[in-house]
């Protein structure tokens, strides 16, 4: 302990009589160990910690699919839910939500909105958790008719219940009706997998008519001993039971995950990249350091000589050596844990708010753990090869008044480093330069609309009120004409979804004339009630046809406008206006609507995917939906029809909330939020890449410039021109380089096939940016070369020749 205590004290010493060298070593660590601390936090919160639920690995989520796409993530529907809680032997409880509900919540003041789920009355006792307040469902509150009831969020009990005591068995008055509230969950209570609730009400489930529609998520906890195998095995059972219920519908296939993969989904790829990117920084980090320790290690051959002369041995001398590289690692590791601390902060801030978890994040003891480790592991890195080098003395050279070694060993190691480093680098910036790409490619997409000048906003009718088709009718009829009025606007609609990734369904349909085989799927739609004025407002062209009128109603001929896509797939080489189609399952008696408009192709499944067939029904002929989006064009600033908005919507029903107001291109940039928050991050770390791996190589090339002095002079008093010496030292920095662009080219090509999934419109293997990546870097690296080499030419040759 005396002699650690003594090293740590000689440590001190040497780190405070070079302060420049221990700050830049100290910050470079800091930028390595707090960007990979920080990311470390999301993705231990997001995929390495274990659901906040008893037994988490028994939990999973089922999927019903296509056959087509088995892999995918279908919802399921009311038939297929019952059937698979009374038939299934596999789970002890299984639960359907219906997430993304909004609530209008009145009597309380103004009307609010807030978010929530109907659950079936067993998704509590799926997750295994209690209410810290009152009692969660009991079996009864799921029949039909029964008192409506709702279990709330601690934040909602504080907020809206002013924490009230006796809250439980008090009513709220949710969508016009009256709820009574059975419980309030603890405060860390969260289901991450149907984002954020306020609170859940009980699904009361009517015997189902039909298979369609599928809108539910099912959750299920599985027997002790039974595997999501053995699980599935029985679901696809249930499913061809349920098929042959009815056997008009769409087949349908089972798929049984963990709840967890369900929740993660995506995130763990792109997450899994941006660690990777960290990883490289902290790397490149390190060996800038280690090279410095080497620069340094030069200078410090004589002390290490005397001190091998008095006895020291080579282990004492590499364990001095080391203290003093852990001790470094300990300082920017405290710093990069400060770092970390406001980085965490700003990654969730810029964090897209679906990123599943994200309210999960924090610098916990497992980060702090992962900090230490990360440092002392940095220390031994950067801090082993140094070690080893120092310790090698050659007393008789070293003890020599003017003596001098040439550290050829030593230069050749720093020139590896710098390989390393330019490669680590280059793979880093390429992985960068083609997210950037993506995203650039991404945001040139036609959306198939004007976004320009667009306001939009949600209102959610209540069924209390608004039971009955003429209610919803006489509403929109209203709202429409007065939201027209208002000074400002040039046109409004109201639909069912909105671009460019508020898709809210998709329905079956047939073709008069092409009639699906039995036991074979019909297609499927994407589906959207609208406002006659839906195309104007929108600013989406009609290509052929007639657009939706006021005449459109329910007591007129049912009709649709479909998109280019729809037109071209199913109406080959024939005008598609004019035929009929029926949506739903097929039924022979069923009624047909005829096809009356074709418009462009609109993205509403998010501006990456591609275009689907879409149709287009008339609100005034479906008046079944309360859950509506308004649109509004105006001739200046959207926002400034904020008030007057409002004011109409609350001049028909004062206990409507108007939520989600945002101009179209707010919608715009959230729907490419999370690409975005991926390709910032990526180019900022390939950016410090960057910046450290042109530090690194001016700086070995600066110290053989020091170095070489003496020679440099020699050779300028024989007569070498400035361009001669320039070129001699160039070429040395950029053949270490070259070395370390074209190894990193060789990884870029393999790895970053791995991201493919994440890229929009370019190759993983993109050409283009592998070339620039490549030139860019090598131009970094020949600046790098260049200032120091600049300064060699300064070399006067008497000085020169009385160096050392």
């Amino acid at each position: 302990m005396a002699t650690l205590l003594q090293d740590l004290r000689y440590s001190a010493r040497i780190l405070l009589k070079k302060p420049g060298f221990t700050l830049i070593a100290v910050i470079t660590l800091a930028l390595g160990i707090g960007a990979n601390t920080a990311i470390f936090s999301v993705v231990n919160a997001v995929l390495l910690q274990p659901l906040p639920y008893p037994e988490p690995d028994r939990l999973t989520q089922m999927f019903l699919n296509n056959p087509e796409t088995a892999q995918g993530k279908g919802s399921y529907g009311n038939a297929d839910f019952l059937a698979l809680a009374e038939r299934n032997q596999s789970f002890e409880k299984v639960a359907a939500i219906a997430s993304g509900n909004r609530f209008s919540l009145t009597g309380g003041g103004a009307p609010e909105q807030v978010t929530g789920a109907y659950v079936s009355v067993d998704f509590f006792d799926v997750l295994s958790v209690k209410a810290q307040r009152g009692r969660t469902f009991l079996p009864d509150e799921a029949k039909p008719g029964s008192p409506r009831t709702v279990v709330v969020s601690h934040g909602f009990w504080e907020k809206h219940l002013n924490s009230n005591a006796d809250a439980v068995g008090q009513s709220v008055m949710l969508n016009g009706n009256a709820y009574t509230v059975l419980g309030v969950m603890p405060p860390d209570f969260r289901f991450s997998a149907t984002g954020p609730s306020e609170l859940w009400a009980a699904m009361q489930i009517n015997p189902p008519r039909f298979r369609p529609p599928y809108f539910l998520r099912v959750i299920g906890r599985l027997k002790p001993g039974i595997t999501e195998q053995e699980a599935q095995a029985e679901l696809l059972a249930i499913a061809d039971q349920v098929q042959q219920q009815y056997p008009i519908s769409i087949s349908k296939v089972t798929r049984v995950a963990s709840l967890k993969e369900a929740i993660v989904g995506d995130a763990q790829l792109s997450l899994s990249v941006l660690f990777g990117a960290v990883f490289f920084v902290l790397l490149i980090a390190a060996v800038n350091v280690s090279n410095l320790l080497l620069a340094r290690a030069n200078e410090r051959e004589k002390e290490m000589s005397v001190r091998a002369a008095l006895g020291a041995s080579r282990f004492r001398l590499i364990r001095q050596a080391l203290t003093e590289s852990l001790s470094l690692a300990l300082i920017g590791g405290t710093l990069g844990w400060l770092l970390a601390l406001w980085g965490v902060d700003l990654i969730v801030a810029l964090s897209p708010e679906n990123l599943p978890r994200m309210d999960e994040i924090s610098v916990d003891r497992r980060v702090l753990g992962f900090t230490l480790l990360i440092t002392l592991l940095s220390g031994l890195v950067f801090g082993i090869a140094p070690a080893l080098q120092s310790s090698d003395v050659d007393l008789s050279a070293n003890l020599k008044e003017g003596g001098r070694t040439t550290g050829g060993g030593r230069n050749r190691l720093r020139g590896l480093f710098i390989v390393t480093e330019f490669a680590l680098a280059l793979t880093l910036l390429v992985g960068a330069g083609l997210m950037i790409r993506s995203f650039l490619q991404l945001q040139r997409v036609n959306p198939g609309f004007n976004p320009e000048h667009l306001l939009t906003a949600e209102i959610v009718l209540p069924q209390a009120t608004y039971g009955t088709p003429a209610r919803v009718g006489e509403f929109h009829q209203r709202l429409l004409q007065d939201v027209q009025s208002i000074p400002g606007v040039q046109s409004v609609s109201a639909s069912m979804a909105l671009p460019p990734n508020l898709l809210v369904m998709h329905n079956p349909f047939v073709v008069e004339g092409q009639i699906p085989a039995p036991g074979e799927s019909q297609p499927l739609a994407e589906q959207l009630l609208i406002s006659p004025d839906y195309f104007r407002t929108l600013g989406i062209r009609l290509n052929a046809g007639r657009q939706f009128t006021d005449t459109d109603n329910s007591s007129a001929p049912q009709v649709v406008v479909i998109n280019e896509t729809m037109a071209r797939s199913y109406f080959p080489n024939e005008d598609a206006v004019g035929r009929r189609i029926q949506t739903g399952d097929y039924d022979p008696a069923g009624s047909w609507v005829t096809v009356v408009g074709i418009v462009d192709d609109v993205k509403y499944n998010g501006l990456q995917e591609e275009p689907q067939p879409t149709m287009y029904t008339p609100f005034l002929q479906d008046l079944w939906w309360r859950s509506l989006y308004l649109a509004i064009r105006t001739d200046g600033d959207p926002l400034s029809v904020v008030a007057a908005t409002r004011q109409a919507v609350w001049a028909i029903d004062g206990d409507l909330p108007v939520s989600q107001i945002k101009t179209m291109a707010q919608v715009m940039s959230e729907s490419v939020a999370e690409p975005r928050t991926y390709t910032l991050l990526l180019g900022l770390f390939g950016g410090v890449a960057m910046l450290l791996a042109g530090i690194g190589i001016y700086g070995v090339i600066a110290y053989a410039v020091t170095q070489r002095t003496r020679e440099i002079g020699i050779r300028m008093a024989l007569g070498a021109q400035t361009r001669d010496v320039v070129k001699l030292i160039v070429k040395e920095g950029m053949t270490m380089a070259l070395a370390g662009v074209a190894i990193g080219l060789a990884a870029s090509f393999a790895l970053t096939r791995v991201m493919a999934s994440l890229l929009f419109g370019v190759s993983a293997t993109d050409p283009l940016t592998f070339s620039v990546i490549a030139l860019v870097l090598a131009l970094v690296g020949l600046l790098a070369c260049y200032l120091p080499a600049r300064r060699a030419t300064k070399v006067d040759p008497m000085v020169a020749l009385r160096y050392e």
